[in-house]
């Protein structure tokens, strides 16, 4: 007899228990059962692999194996490329119900009847569940994964017929008893691709059946603990805990992440003994590095318009726009999984947070000629003053060119310094980067590790505050004298350095620029200005 194969961390597609480490998907989801049990119409949303196809895969089973009930679970994605052909969309979406049901193993009594009514495009989708509801001896629910890729018209037809079968139930019009929409999108967004208005329902929206919208959310600290320990289980290597909290702290729990840090770490580093936070780190950073599809899909949003008009101000500091149309943009951004909520303008976790700067910053790296040796000092300690001198030469030379290349121009002087920073540092050392809307600054923490004169392994941090003078505002100093010394108390730290840069159309030439002085924090720390 063969023996099992060992299990490991999924970061490709959906998870099955027999290859994969998983959560269980119904511990995740746990009002679903409640809404189909009450034969309800919902929409499920999350971003892109965070284990919705998982999750609906693994419900759709449980519901069909309890005998009451045929729950089927199908993609959309295939009609993605009809558009807006109804008669096509409708074709290629009963063609992948029908392989769905075929390849479940259902008694032929349970599956859809060999053909289709012949009905005019428009109406084939409702009439053919219609039929399958007819000949089907339990309850019919359907969840539909990659709603998304329905388009216009297309879109808008199979909601209406969706609408129009879930209402002719109360006639005793045989439909599916409950219907789950599953994609990226939140319910605001089917109502207004069909036709319906944001933020409220309308008569005219062929989708105004719903009125619940559940979003599939991200691990907890314990559940990573929980989904780790499986590996402890089968191999007995541990995650240890400062292991585990770090992963949460850079993930705030997204599952693929979550999943590709441990893969990284027993897969890719071969790693033998107990898994440690130094090892997550350095997955981290390989992660990154190589840009997984996870992260690319991520950065591809970067230059939408209605992407850039949020996450724009996140990183300038500024406050977003407050014309009507941001609400819909913000609810977007959330539902991609790039900032944690519609109410909280924040990246998502620190990982993304340190992608996304990585990429914006990419055309001013390319111009970093510096040798990130020359800034070690004989000690193994790290040179910042001398960094810090030699981005006034950059800047000088590069900065004005660069700030009228960058898409990002309201946030183009922390995304131009972040890119000096990170290759001249990151060749050694580490930087934690926080910043959010409103905060008109961004925070930044070098950590360098260096040998002490024990041989033991200590750390050098440096923590440096940018902000930005902009036109018709005061000198940002007294306030970003005080918030330094707020981040600087968070640290523990005696010092630190405050950059302002100056975007005034008054303000002196670029070549005159990049004076250092003194400053003395509100709590009495002597501190280094830069402006440049």
């Amino acid at each position: 007899m063969r023996p099992p194969r060992a299990k490991y961390f999924n970061t490709t597609g959906p998870c099955g228990p027999q290859h994969h480490y998983m959560l269980p998907p119904a511990q995740r989801l746990p009002e679903a059962r409640v809404l189909i049990e009450m034969d309800r119409y919902f929409v499920l949303h999350a971003p892109r692999q965070t284990g919705k196809t998982t999750t609906l895969r693994s419900l759709a089973s449980e519901l069909t194996a309890e005998g009451d009930i045929a729950a089927l679970m199908f993609s959309c994605e295939r009609a993605k490329s009809a558009g807006d052909d109804v008669g096509w969309a409708e074709s290629l979406l009963l063609d992948s119900l029908r392989e769905a049901a075929e390849r479940s193993g259902w008694p032929k009594k349970l599956l859809p009847p060999d053909s289709w009514p012949e009905v005019t495009p428009g109406s084939r989708f409702g009439s053919a569940l219609s039929a399958w509801c007819r000949r089907c001896p339990r309850r019919v629910v359907l969840l539909l994964d990659e709603i998304d890729a329905l388009q216009g018209n297309s879109l808008v037809s199979i909601l209406s017929q969706l609408r129009d079968g879930h209402n002719a139930r109360h006639e005793g019009h045989p439909f599916p008893a409950s219907v789950v929409l599953c994609g990226l999108r939140d319910l605001r967004d089917y109502k207004v691709a069909s036709g319906g208005a944001p933020g409220r329902y309308n008569a005219a929206s062929p989708f105004n059946i719903v009125a619940e919208s559940l979003r599939l959310g991200d691990f907890t600290a314990d559940e990573i603990a929980e989904l780790y320990d499986q590996h402890t289980q089968a191999t007995g290597q541990e995650f240890t805990k400062d292991a585990v909290d770090r992963v949460f702290e850079l993930t705030q729990g997204q599952p693929w992440l979550v999943n590709a840090l441990a893969h990284e770490i027993t897969f890719k580093m071969g790693v033998t003994g107990a898994i440690t936070a130094g090892q997550v780190e350095e997955a981290k950073e390989r992660l990154i590095r190589k840009r997984a599809t996870h992260l690319d899909a991520l950065v591809a949003r970067l230059h939408e318009p209605r992407v850039k008009r949020v996450i724009e101000p996140i990183v300038a500091g500024t406050l977003p726009s407050m014309d009507s149309s941001i609400d819909d943009d913000v609810s977007y951004v959330h539902d991609l999984g790039l900032i944690r909520g519609p109410m909280d303008l924040e990246i998502a976790n620190p990982i993304y947070r340190e992608v996304l700067l990585r990429v914006l910053g990419d055309r001013a790296a390319r111009l970093v000629k510096a040798d990130p040796h020359s800034f070690v000092l004989p000690d193994g300690r790290f040179d910042l003053p001398r960094l810090l001198q030699e981005f006034v030469v950059f800047w000088r030379e590069h900065g004005e060119v660069l700030i009228q290349q960058e898409g990002y121009h309201e946030a183009a002087c922390q995304i131009i310094l972040m890119a000096f920073l990170h290759r001249l540092v990151n060749g050694g050392g580490q930087l934690d980067r926080e910043y959010a809307a409103g905060t008109k600054r961004l925070d930044v923490l070098v950590r360098w590790p260096y040998p002490g004169p024990a041989g033991d392994r200590l750390v050098q941090r440096e923590a440096m505050e940018l902000k930005v003078w902009r036109a018709g505002e005061n000198d940002p100093l007294p306030d970003g004298l005080a918030q330094l010394d707020r981040y600087l108390d968070r640290l523990t730290l005696s010092t630190g350095v405050l950059v302002i840069f100056d975007r005034r159309p008054e303000a002196p030439p670029w070549k005159e620029r990049g004076g250092f002085e003194q400053a003395v924090t509100p709590s009495g720390r002597q501190v280094t200005v830069l402006r440049v």
